[in-house]
C-alpha cells in the first residue's frame, strides 16, 4: 500500500498573499512536466478547487478536519493521490488559522502536520525588506511539528528588492524557493463569495490558470520544490484511502434484484458548489448519477427517481433560472410525487417560492432575498427528525457560506438543530424534500448517500 505520496502544502501567513496563483501555478507547472499531479484544498472551499482542476485534469479534492474529522484528512488524501506523482495542497487563511474557537483544528499547519507534509510559505513582500526575515522565523518556529521547507516570495517590487529579501533570509535558515514579480500578477475576477467559479468563465478561467503557471515557472525553483516534496515521509501508519464502498453495503453489480435508481444531480454555472466524494457516494451506494444544468435543460434526466441541488449562485442567474419554466415544472411535480431530494444552500434557494421576487420552483413556501449580511462558519447540527439523508438524531458538521436570506428560516420539520453562533433550527423537510442551507461533507457519515439511494429505490 502506498503511503508516501510526494506532498506540499501551499502556505501563507494571511489570506490575500497569492495562495491561490502560487499552488494553481505549481499544479499546472508540474502537470506540464508530465507529473501526475493530485490537487487539494484545505478547507470547505469549493472554487479554488475548479481551478485547481483546470491545472492539473484532476478532480480538486477538499481536505477538511472540521468537517470530516481529523482521521480522514490522511484517507481522503490517499483516495484522491491515487496514482500520481506528487500531490499539491493549497491552504486556507493564515497558517495557524483554523475553526474559530477550535484550536488549530482545521487549519493549514493541522492538516500539513495529520498529511507529515512539508510547508511552503507564500509571503506578501510588498511593503518589507529585512523584517521578512522575522516573519518568516515566527511562523517557522511557532510549531515545531510544522515544517516550513521553503519560502515563496510574492509581490516583489524589482531586482533590488528580492536581492534585500534574499539576503535577509539568508540566516533564517529557511530557503527561497521562488520570487514572483509585484507587476505580474494574475487577474482572477471576484464577487460577494469569492472567485468567479471556472463554470462561469472557462475560456478565461483556461488563460489564467496559463498565466499562473507561466509566472511560477519564472519566478520559482521547479526543481528544489518537486525535491521537497518528495523529502515527505510516509504518512501516519494505519492510514488507508478512503473508499466510498462500504463492506457491510452490497455493490449493485452483486445484487441484480436491485434496480439503479437515476439521481440527477444540478451543475452547470448556477450550481459550480459540490464534492466529488458526493457523486463517487452515490454511485457505490447503487445510483445511476446523471448530471443536468437547470439554466438550459427543460427536463430532468429521463427516468429522475431522486435529485440532488448543492451550492452555488443561484442568485447571479435567478432571472435564467425563472425563465426555465418548464424544468422549474419538473422539479415541482418529483417533489410532489414524494421523490427523495436534497438540496445545499443554492438548492434550498433554487427550491423556494421566489428569490428576489423571481419565480423559482415553488416546492418549499418560503422566499429568498439577497442580503448585505455575510454568513460564514463551520456549525454543529443534529437531525431534527427522519428525513431521506439522515434518521432522528444523526450528527454532522457543516459549513454555512451565503449573502441570502430564506424567510421562513425553518419549516414546520426543519432538517437541522443548530449550535453555533446561537441555538436554532433551520432548514425544511416535507416529503421527500430536504432542503437546507449548511454544506455538509457525506464522507463523514457514508449513511446518507446510502440512505437517499435506498429511498430513490423504494419511492
Amino acid at each position: 500500500m502506498v503511503t508516501s505520496v510526494p506532498r506540499l502544502v501551499i502556505a501563507a501567513p494571511s489570506s490575500g498573499s497569492g495562495k491561490t496563483t502560487v499552488a494553481t501555478g505549481l499544479m499546472a507547472a508540474f502537470a506540464a512536466r508530465g507529473l501526475a499531479v493530485s490537487p487539494h484544498k484545505v478547507g470547505p472551499d469549493y472554487i479554488d478547487p475548479g481551478y485547481h482542476t483546470l491545472a492539473t485534469g484532476r478532480a480538486g479534492r477538499n481536505l477538511d478536519a472540521y468537517l470530516c474529522g481529523p482521521e480522514l484528512v490522511a484517507p481522503l488524501f490517499l483516495h484522491g493521490a491515487r496514482g500520481c506523482d506528487l500531490a499539491v495542497v493549497e491552504g486556507v487563511m493564515g497558517l495557524y488559522d483554523g475553526a474559530a474557537g477550535e484550536g488549530e483544528l482545521a487549519s493549514t499547519a493541522h492538516v500539513a502536520k495529520l498529511l507529515r507534509a512539508p510547508v511552503v510559505l507564500v509571503v506578501d513582500a510588498s511593503s518589507q525588506s529585512r523584517s521578512v526575515a522575522a516573519l518568516v522565523h515566527g511562523f517557522a518556529s511557532w510549531d515545531p511539528e510544522v515544517r516550513v521547507g521553503g519560502v515563496i516570495l510574492n509581490k516583489v517590487g524589482s531586482d533590488r528588492h528580492e536581492a534585500l529579501l534574499r539576503e535577509a533570509l539568508d540566516a533564517s535558515g529557511v530557503p527561497v524557493l521562488g520570487a514572483l514579480r509585484r507587476v505580474e500578477q494574475v487577474d482572477v475576477p471576484s464577487r460577494h463569495l469569492g472567485l468567479v467559479p471556472v463554470a462561469e468563465r472557462r475560456a478565461a478561467a483556461v488563460d489564467a490558470v496559463a498565466a499562473m503557471a507561466a509566472q511560477v515557472v519564472r519566478g520559482c525553483d521547479l526543481d528544489a520544490l518537486e525535491a521537497l516534496g518528495r523529502s515527505a515521509g510516509a504518512l501516519p501508519g494505519g492510514s488507508a484511502p478512503w473508499t466510498p464502498e462500504s463492506p457491510t453495503h452490497d455493490h449493485p453489480s452483486r445484487s441484480a434484484e436491485k434496480r439503479a435508481p437515476v439521481v440527477a444531480v444540478a451543475g452547470g454555472e448556477a450550481f459550480t458548489f459540490s464534492y466529488a466524494e458526493h457523486t463517487e457516494l452515490l454511485a457505490a451506494a447503487g445510483a445511476e448519477v446523471v448530471s443536468f444544468d437547470p439554466l438550459h435543460d427543460e427536463q430532468l434526466p429521463d427516468g429522475t427517481a431522486g435529485l440532488v441541488i448543492g451550492g452555488g449562485f443561484p442568485e447571479v442567474y435567478a432571472a435564467e433560472l425563472s425563465a426555465n419554466e418548464p424544468l422549474r415544472k419538473a422539479v415541482a411535480d418529483l417533489a410532489l410525487s414524494g421523490a427523495p431530494m436534497a438540496a445545499e444552500c443554492a438548492g434550498l434557494l433554487y427550491l423556494c417560492r421566489e428569490l428576489d421576487g423571481r419565480p423559482m420552483c415553488g416546492v418549499l413556501d418560503a422566499t429568498a432575498r439577497m442580503s448585505e449580511r455575510l454568513t460564514l462558519g463551520y456549525r454543529d447540527a443534529v437531525a431534527v427528525g427522519d428525513s431521506v439523508l439522515a434518521a432522528a438524531g444523526t450528527r454532522m458538521r457543516g459549513h454555512e457560506f451565503h449573502r441570502t436570506v430564506v424567510e421562513p428560516g425553518a419549516g414546520a420539520a426543519p432538517a437541522w438543530g443548530v449550535r453555533a453562533p446561537v441555538r436554532r433550527v433551520e432548514g425544511f423537510v416535507q416529503q421527500g424534500v430536504h432542503a437546507s442551507y449548511l454544506h455538509t461533507h457525506w464522507a463523514s457519515e457514508p449513511g446518507v448517500a446510502r440512505r437517499f439511494v435506498e429511498r430513490c429505490r423504494t419511492s
